[in-house]
C-alpha cells in the first residue's frame, strides 16, 4: 500500500482508492468463503451503539463480527436505554464505551456525530449513518453489488432516484462513483436535489453528473439506485406529504424503458418500488443488502489489523 491506512471509518473520503479496491477484495473472499474469517477476531470486542433504529445495518454488523468470532455488546435504543437520557454527552459516552470495546459501530441523527466520536476515542469508530450526512459501509457495500451484479464498476451509468438531499446513502455512493468514472443521472423532487456542496466536490472532482427525469434515466441507465423520501428528516409534516410518493418503479415501468437495468435500494422502502418488481431477475436490492456481510466482515478485519491493508 502507498498510502496509509485509516484508524476509523468516518467517510468514503477516508479512503484512498487503494483501500477501497482492498475492501471490495476481501469482500469477494469471505462472500466465496465465508468460513475463511473464522478466527480472524477471537477475542475482540465489537460494540454496536445505535442511537437510531436500524435492521439491516446493525444486525449485518453484529452478524459479521460472529462469523469472525469476535464478541458482540448490542445497544439498539441508545436515545432511551443509555445514559445520553439522562444527558450524557457524545464524548463522555465514547470515553466510557471504548473501554468495553476494540472497535466501536455508531448511528446517530445528527451529521457530524461518528467524527466527533472519533475526536475522543481511541478504538476505532465506524460511522454507521450519521443524521443526513454519510452511510460509508452502505456505499461500499452498493459498489460491492455494482461489481457482483454488472461484472464492473468503472463507466456505469447510475440513476440516483429519490431523496438526494437527505440520502446519506446518496452523499456516499456518489463519491464513490465518481472515482470510478461513473455517469450519474439525479432524479428527485424539487425540494430534495443533491446539496449543492456535495454537487461541487463532485464537480471539482471531474465527476459526471446532471439531473434527469425519471423517464430519461430510465431509459438510459444501467443501474437504478431508488432511495425512499425519508419521513423523519422534515421538520414540516406538510412539506413531506407534499413529495411523498413522487416516484415509483412497477414491474410494467421497468419492463417498457428499463428491462436490463440493475436495481438497487439500501431500504427500507415503503411505496417507491412495487412488490411486483421483486420477481424480476434484476431486481437486486434483497442480494444487495446480503452482501452487508462480507463487506462488514472486510471493514471488521481491516480496521482492526487483523488482516493487512
Amino acid at each position: 500500500m502507498t498510502s496509509a491506512p485509516p484508524r476509523s471509518l468516518l467517510s468514503v473520503n477516508d479512503l484512498q482508492n487503494d483501500h477501497i479496491q482492498r475492501i471490495l477484495d476481501v469482500a469477494q473472499q469471505f462472500h466465496k468463503e465465508p468460513a475463511s474469517g473464522a478466527t480472524l477476531l477471537t477475542g475482540r470486542i465489537v460494540v454496536t451503539l445505535f442511537f437510531e433504529p436500524s435492521t439491516r445495518t446493525r444486525l449485518s454488523f453484529e452478524s459479521a463480527a460472529l462469523r469472525l468470532n469476535a464478541r458482540v455488546i448490542s445497544v439498539a435504543d441508545a436515545i432511551s436505554s443509555s445514559s445520553v437520557s439522562k444527558g450524557e454527552t457524545i464524548a463522555d459516552t465514547v470515553r466510557i464505551v471504548e473501554s468495553y470495546s476494540d472497535l466501536i459501530v455508531m448511528r446517530h441523527p445528527i451529521e457530524g456525530s461518528a467524527a466527533e466520536a472519533a475526536r475522543y476515542a481511541h478504538v476505532p469508530i465506524v460511522n454507521a449513518g450519521d443524521g443526513a450526512g454519510e452511510h460509508p459501509t452502505q456505499a461500499l457495500l452498493d459498489l460491492f453489488t455494482i461489481q457482483s451484479e454488472r461484472g464492473s464498476i468503472s463507466g456505469t451509468t447510475v440513476a440516483l432516484v429519490g431523496d438526494l438531499r437527505f440520502g446519506r446513502t446518496v452523499h456516499s455512493l456518489c463519491r464513490l462513483l465518481a472515482r470510478w468514472g461513473c455517469t450519474m443521472l439525479l432524479v428527485s423532487p424539487p425540494s430534495l436535489e443533491l446539496p449543492p456542496s456535495i454537487a461541487t466536490e463532485l464537480h471539482a472532482a471531474g465527476a459526471h453528473l446532471r439531473e434527469a427525469t425519471l423517464e430519461e434515466a430510465l431509459q438510459r441507465a444501467e443501474v437504478i439506485y431508488v432511495t425512499r423520501i425519508q419521513k423523519e428528516r422534515f421538520a414540516d409534516g406538510r412539506e413531506y406529504e407534499t413529495v411523498r410518493g413522487s416516484y415509483r418503479l412497477t414491474a410494467s415501468l421497468l419492463h417498457e424503458h428499463a428491462p436490463q437495468a440493475t436495481i438497487l435500494h439500501p431500504l427500507p422502502r415503503i411505496d417507491e418500488i412495487a412488490t411486483d418488481v421483486d420477481a424480476l431477475p434484476a431486481a437486486a436490492y434483497f442480494r444487495q443488502a446480503a452482501n452487508g456481510i462480507p463487506v462488514r466482515m472486510a471493514i471488521l478485519a481491516l480496521l482492526l489489523r487483523a488482516l493487512p491493508w
